[in-house]
Protein backbone atom coordinates (compact mmCIF):
# COMPACT_ATOMS: atom_id res chain seq x y z
CA UNK A 1 0.00 0.00 0.00
CA UNK A 2 1.03 3.47 -0.84
CA UNK A 3 1.36 5.66 2.46
CA UNK A 4 0.85 9.59 2.70
CA UNK A 5 4.24 11.43 1.72
CA UNK A 6 5.78 12.59 4.86
CA UNK A 7 7.76 15.47 2.82
CA UNK A 8 4.37 17.50 1.94
CA UNK A 9 3.22 20.41 3.28
CA UNK A 10 -0.26 19.48 5.26
CA UNK A 11 -3.32 19.34 3.53
CA UNK A 12 -1.37 19.39 -0.08
CA UNK A 13 -2.82 17.57 -3.13
CA UNK A 14 -0.58 14.24 -3.92
CA UNK A 15 1.05 14.96 -7.15
CA UNK A 16 3.61 12.12 -8.00
CA UNK A 17 6.15 12.37 -10.41
CA UNK A 18 7.76 8.57 -11.13
CA UNK A 19 10.79 8.15 -12.54
CA UNK A 20 12.77 4.93 -13.33
CA UNK A 21 16.11 4.64 -15.43
CA UNK A 22 19.01 1.71 -16.43
CA UNK A 23 15.84 -0.39 -17.79
CA UNK A 24 19.33 -1.58 -20.89
CA UNK A 25 21.94 -2.21 -18.56
CA UNK A 26 24.49 -0.81 -20.78
CA UNK A 27 23.46 2.89 -21.46
CA UNK A 28 25.19 4.16 -18.41
CA UNK A 29 24.53 8.01 -18.71
CA UNK A 30 21.11 7.31 -17.75
CA UNK A 31 22.75 6.52 -14.51
CA UNK A 32 24.24 9.78 -13.65
CA UNK A 33 21.55 11.67 -15.20
CA UNK A 34 19.42 10.28 -12.79
CA UNK A 35 21.74 10.47 -9.97
CA UNK A 36 21.68 14.46 -10.79
CA UNK A 37 17.96 14.40 -10.36
CA UNK A 38 18.41 12.65 -6.86
CA UNK A 39 21.11 15.21 -5.78
CA UNK A 40 19.26 17.64 -6.15
CA UNK A 41 16.00 16.54 -4.67
CA UNK A 42 17.58 15.47 -1.81
CA UNK A 43 19.88 18.84 -1.35
CA UNK A 44 19.24 22.09 0.78
CA UNK A 45 18.93 24.25 -2.43
CA UNK A 46 15.82 26.43 -2.21
CA UNK A 47 14.55 24.95 -4.91
CA UNK A 48 14.58 21.65 -4.21
CA UNK A 49 12.71 22.27 -0.67
CA UNK A 50 9.76 23.92 -2.81
CA UNK A 51 9.54 20.89 -4.99
CA UNK A 52 10.04 18.29 -1.93
CA UNK A 53 6.77 20.24 0.09
CA UNK A 54 4.69 20.56 -3.02
CA UNK A 55 5.33 17.00 -5.60
CA UNK A 56 6.43 13.44 -4.53
CA UNK A 57 9.04 12.40 -6.47
CA UNK A 58 9.49 7.87 -6.85
CA UNK A 59 12.49 7.08 -8.22
CA UNK A 60 13.36 3.58 -9.36
CA UNK A 61 17.31 4.03 -10.46
CA UNK A 62 18.03 1.26 -11.76
CA UNK A 63 15.37 -1.48 -13.28
CA UNK A 64 17.96 -4.03 -14.66
CA UNK A 65 20.19 -4.43 -12.07
CA UNK A 66 21.12 -7.96 -12.57
CA UNK A 67 22.24 -7.03 -16.34
CA UNK A 68 24.32 -4.02 -15.25
CA UNK A 69 26.13 -6.56 -12.71
CA UNK A 70 26.81 -8.94 -15.57
CA UNK A 71 27.87 -5.90 -17.80
CA UNK A 72 25.07 -6.96 -20.19
CA UNK A 73 24.83 -4.26 -23.10
CA UNK A 74 20.41 -4.03 -23.86
CA UNK A 75 19.15 -7.60 -21.50
CA UNK A 76 18.72 -8.99 -17.80
CA UNK A 77 20.77 -12.09 -16.50
CA UNK A 78 17.69 -14.05 -18.55
CA UNK A 79 18.15 -12.79 -21.87
CA UNK A 80 15.09 -10.16 -21.68
CA UNK A 81 15.11 -6.83 -22.98
CA UNK A 82 12.77 -5.42 -20.31
CA UNK A 83 12.11 -2.43 -21.47
CA UNK A 84 10.15 -4.38 -24.61
CA UNK A 85 7.78 -6.20 -21.60
CA UNK A 86 5.93 -3.41 -19.92
CA UNK A 87 2.38 -5.16 -21.17
CA UNK A 88 2.39 -7.92 -19.01
CA UNK A 89 5.51 -8.53 -16.84
CA UNK A 90 6.08 -11.87 -15.13
CA UNK A 91 6.85 -11.28 -11.24
CA UNK A 92 9.21 -14.59 -12.16
CA UNK A 93 10.68 -13.40 -15.16
CA UNK A 94 10.59 -9.64 -15.34
CA UNK A 95 10.24 -9.04 -11.33
CA UNK A 96 11.57 -5.24 -11.37
CA UNK A 97 9.11 -4.38 -14.10
CA UNK A 98 6.41 -6.50 -12.45
CA UNK A 99 6.88 -4.19 -9.27
CA UNK A 100 7.07 -1.02 -10.43
CA UNK A 101 4.43 -1.88 -12.42
CA UNK A 102 2.09 -3.31 -9.32
CA UNK A 103 3.41 0.33 -7.69
CA UNK A 104 1.84 2.93 -10.47
CA UNK A 105 -1.13 1.26 -10.59
CA UNK A 106 -2.00 1.00 -7.22
CA UNK A 107 -1.00 4.66 -7.32
CA UNK A 108 -3.12 5.81 -10.51
CA UNK A 109 -6.31 3.76 -8.78
CA UNK A 110 -6.16 6.06 -5.38
CA UNK A 111 -8.45 8.74 -5.24
CA UNK A 112 -5.77 10.52 -3.39
CA UNK A 113 -3.23 10.47 -5.15
CA UNK A 114 -2.10 12.49 -8.93
CA UNK A 115 0.08 10.30 -11.10
CA UNK A 116 1.49 13.42 -13.22
CA UNK A 117 4.71 12.02 -14.60
CA UNK A 118 6.59 9.20 -15.59
CA UNK A 119 10.14 10.00 -16.88
CA UNK A 120 12.02 6.66 -18.18
CA UNK A 121 15.70 7.78 -18.52
CA UNK A 122 18.01 6.39 -21.25
CA UNK A 123 21.25 6.91 -23.49
CA UNK A 124 21.33 7.26 -27.22
CA UNK A 125 24.26 5.88 -28.68
CA UNK A 126 23.75 7.91 -32.51
CA UNK A 127 21.85 11.02 -31.74
CA UNK A 128 23.19 13.87 -29.72
CA UNK A 129 21.97 16.16 -26.78
CA UNK A 130 19.19 15.42 -24.26
CA UNK A 131 15.81 14.97 -25.58
CA UNK A 132 12.81 13.29 -25.49
CA UNK A 133 9.92 10.89 -26.85
CA UNK A 134 6.37 11.41 -25.91
CA UNK A 135 3.48 9.80 -27.07
CA UNK A 136 0.45 10.45 -29.80
CA UNK A 137 -2.38 11.35 -29.20
CA UNK A 138 -5.92 11.98 -31.50
CA UNK A 139 -6.81 14.54 -28.90
CA UNK A 140 -4.57 18.01 -30.71
CA UNK A 141 -5.49 19.37 -26.87
CA UNK A 142 -3.61 16.35 -24.76
CA UNK A 143 -0.88 16.92 -27.57
CA UNK A 144 -0.10 20.04 -26.89
CA UNK A 145 -0.10 20.12 -22.93
CA UNK A 146 2.36 17.26 -23.16
CA UNK A 147 4.91 19.49 -25.65
CA UNK A 148 4.96 21.75 -22.40
CA UNK A 149 7.12 19.97 -20.29
CA UNK A 150 10.26 19.02 -23.20
CA UNK A 151 9.47 23.23 -23.98
CA UNK A 152 10.58 24.47 -20.60
CA UNK A 153 13.53 21.61 -20.39
CA UNK A 154 14.97 23.00 -23.30
CA UNK A 155 14.79 26.29 -21.62
CA UNK A 156 16.25 25.23 -18.50
CA UNK A 157 19.12 22.99 -20.13
CA UNK A 158 21.50 24.31 -22.93
CA UNK A 159 22.50 20.84 -24.33
CA UNK A 160 18.20 19.21 -24.17
CA UNK A 161 17.66 19.73 -28.39
CA UNK A 162 13.38 20.34 -28.37
CA UNK A 163 13.93 20.01 -31.51
CA UNK A 164 15.60 16.71 -32.05
CA UNK A 165 12.58 15.48 -29.39
CA UNK A 166 9.70 13.17 -31.02
CA UNK A 167 6.56 11.94 -30.32
CA UNK A 168 5.38 8.91 -31.74
CA UNK A 169 3.85 5.58 -31.66
CA UNK A 170 5.96 3.00 -33.72
CA UNK A 171 4.82 -0.59 -33.16
CA UNK A 172 8.32 -1.62 -32.24
CA UNK A 173 7.91 0.10 -29.10
CA UNK A 174 4.67 -0.86 -28.08
CA UNK A 175 5.98 -2.75 -24.80
CA UNK A 176 8.60 0.26 -23.68
CA UNK A 177 7.17 2.40 -19.78
CA UNK A 178 6.27 5.53 -21.97
CA UNK A 179 4.40 3.70 -24.66
CA UNK A 180 2.20 1.13 -22.01
CA UNK A 181 1.68 3.58 -19.52
CA UNK A 182 0.88 6.78 -21.85
CA UNK A 183 -1.90 4.17 -23.06
CA UNK A 184 -2.74 3.24 -19.31
CA UNK A 185 -2.76 6.79 -17.77
CA UNK A 186 -5.53 8.85 -17.94
CA UNK A 187 -5.26 12.20 -20.17
CA UNK A 188 -3.82 14.14 -16.99
CA UNK A 189 -0.58 12.06 -17.01
CA UNK A 190 2.32 12.86 -19.13
CA UNK A 191 4.57 9.37 -20.39
CA UNK A 192 7.98 10.48 -21.85
CA UNK A 193 11.38 8.62 -22.57
CA UNK A 194 14.53 11.05 -21.74
CA UNK A 195 17.37 10.49 -23.94
CA UNK A 196 20.96 11.26 -23.31
CA UNK A 197 24.03 11.19 -25.89
CA UNK A 198 26.32 8.53 -25.25
CA UNK A 199 29.02 11.07 -26.55
CA UNK A 200 28.29 14.87 -26.85
CA UNK A 201 25.89 17.76 -27.31
CA UNK A 202 26.05 20.43 -29.57
CA UNK A 203 25.11 24.26 -28.42
CA UNK A 204 22.85 26.32 -30.17
CA UNK A 205 24.55 28.33 -33.10
CA UNK A 206 28.10 26.16 -32.31
CA UNK A 207 30.26 24.50 -34.51
CA UNK A 208 31.71 22.35 -32.34
CA UNK A 209 30.51 19.47 -30.04
CA UNK A 210 31.15 19.83 -26.82
CA UNK A 211 32.22 15.89 -25.22
CA UNK A 212 29.76 14.90 -21.60
CA UNK A 213 31.34 14.01 -18.31
CA UNK A 214 29.73 12.29 -15.60
CA UNK A 215 29.41 16.04 -13.88
CA UNK A 216 27.35 17.14 -17.30
CA UNK A 217 24.53 13.92 -17.36
CA UNK A 218 24.33 15.16 -13.41
CA UNK A 219 23.99 18.54 -14.45
CA UNK A 220 20.84 17.80 -17.13
CA UNK A 221 19.49 15.82 -14.27
CA UNK A 222 19.50 18.28 -11.98
CA UNK A 223 17.64 20.42 -14.80
CA UNK A 224 15.12 18.36 -15.15
CA UNK A 225 14.52 18.51 -11.57
CA UNK A 226 14.08 22.36 -11.98
CA UNK A 227 11.67 22.46 -14.83
CA UNK A 228 9.04 20.73 -12.77
CA UNK A 229 9.24 24.35 -10.67
CA UNK A 230 8.30 26.32 -13.88
CA UNK A 231 5.96 23.69 -14.90
CA UNK A 232 3.98 24.10 -11.74
CA UNK A 233 4.39 27.49 -11.56
CA UNK A 234 6.12 27.80 -8.15
CA UNK A 235 8.69 30.14 -8.71
CA UNK A 236 7.61 32.39 -6.45
CA UNK A 237 7.57 30.58 -3.19
CA UNK A 238 11.67 29.98 -3.57
CA UNK A 239 13.61 31.84 -1.33
CA UNK A 240 16.26 34.27 -1.61
CA UNK A 241 18.41 34.72 -5.13
CA UNK A 242 18.66 32.33 -7.83
CA UNK A 243 21.23 32.12 -9.85
CA UNK A 244 19.94 32.81 -13.65
CA UNK A 245 18.70 29.93 -16.17
CA UNK A 246 21.40 29.99 -19.16
CA UNK A 247 20.15 31.37 -22.23
CA UNK A 248 19.47 28.48 -24.88
CA UNK A 249 18.33 28.11 -28.54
Amino acid sequence: PFSAAANLRPGAEQKVVFITARVHPGETPSSFVCQGIIDFLVSHHPIAKVLRDHLVFKIAPMLNPDGVYLGNYRCSLMGFDLNRHWANPSPWAHPTLHGVKELIIDMYNNPKINLEFYIDIHAHSTMMNGFMYGNIFEDEERFQRQAVFPKLLCQNAEDFSYSSTSFNRDAVKAGTGRRFLGGLLNDTSYCYTLEVSFYSYILGGAAAAVPYTEEAYMKLGRNVARTFLDYYRLNSLVEGPLAPTPKTR
